[in-house]
């Protein structure tokens, strides 16, 4: 990929993407989060640490090259992406608490993906610390966030027409873009991915049913009701890979760590609309009410 492409307009294109993930966010989103704490608490829980523990241990266990189980813990630490509300809504999620997560996580992966990916760094990269995030990198990685988010949501509070005009546009361009830097990193790495399948296939699979399992079942263990489960396993199954290889292409300047992200990109959306659809068949939403004979 041309290093222009990489350095300019990779970022910008994010950038854009972010912005339209904002013109879906209020501050109420924020705020809703006292209405339900214990779904956005168990939903957190599950992402940032059941699943960044089961990808470190898939890492360990199948024995990922150093730069590839980097690349998993990078894809571990990034948020759900915004395609998640759809899913939410086309199989009968929680749309609502699905909004908030997305806002939660925008956030807080500003903070805690820095923090996995230079454990993951230190741990399976022990003598080459070169594509580290240092500070400077950090705050790279909280602009290419949170500033583009803001923006968006400022854009939604000043002007809702223009926020009705970008909608559409801007998640047809997340789809092509997101189609388009799958493309170019498999180009860039032609001559290695057969390899980098067979070393990641199996690892991106489990790691993205694991992630759709856990975000369902783990807050029904504690009492959330299915709606709000389905927003879970959906916010957490639909990692937001686009921000992954992003980071990985730019901040980090390695295809091959964001090879798990456009492996695990043409896995879940796949996986999500089949876990969707074996929810809607043998979970139902609400038990149906018993009918009371008028005596």
């Amino acid at each position: 990929m041309d290093s222009g492409i990489i350095t300019v307009m990779l970022p910008l294109a994010l950038a854009i993407i972010m912005v339209g993930l904002g013109l879906e966010l209020t501050p109420k989103d924020f705020a809703r989060v006292t209405k339900h704490p214990k779904a956005v608490l168990v939903a957190l829980f599950c992402q940032l640490v059941l699943l960044v523990g089961i990808a470190f241990l898939l890492c360990k266990i199948l024995a990922l090259p150093p730069l590839l189980a980097v690349g998993m813990m990078l894809l571990a630490a990034s948020p759900g992406g915004s395609t998640a509300n759809l899913f939410s809504y086309l199989f009968k999620g929680d749309l609502a608490l699905n909004i908030t997560l997305t806002a939660i996580n925008s956030v807080i992966a500003a903070l805690t993906l820095p923090i996995i990916v230079n454990f993951a760094i230190a741990h399976f990269l022990q003598a080459d610390q070169s594509i580290g995030l240092q500070f400077s990198k950090i705050l790279q990685v909280f602009g290419i966030i949170i500033v583009p988010v803001i923006i968006g949501m400022l854009i939604r509070h000043y002007a809702p027409r223009l926020t009705e005009k970008l909608n559409k546009p801007l998640r047809i361009f997340a789809v092509i873009f997101l189609i388009l830097i799958i493309i170019g990193a498999i180009v860039q790495e032609r001559h290695n991915i057969l390899n980098y399948i067979g070393d990641i296939g199996l690892a991106t699979a489990l790691f993205c049913i694991s992630s759709l399992v856990i975000g369902y079942f783990v807050p029904r263990l504690f009492g959330i009701n299915s709606a709000q489960a389905r927003a879970s396993a959906f916010e957490i199954g639909i990692h937001n890979s686009t921000l992954a290889m992003t980071i990985a292409l730019t901040v980090m300047a390695s295809s091959t760590v964001a090879m798990p992200a456009a492996v695990y990109s043409i896995f879940m959306y796949i996986f999500a609309a089949i876990f969707g659809m074996l929810l809607n068949r043998f979970v139902p939403i609400a038990e149906p009410k018993p009918v009371v004979a008028n005596s």
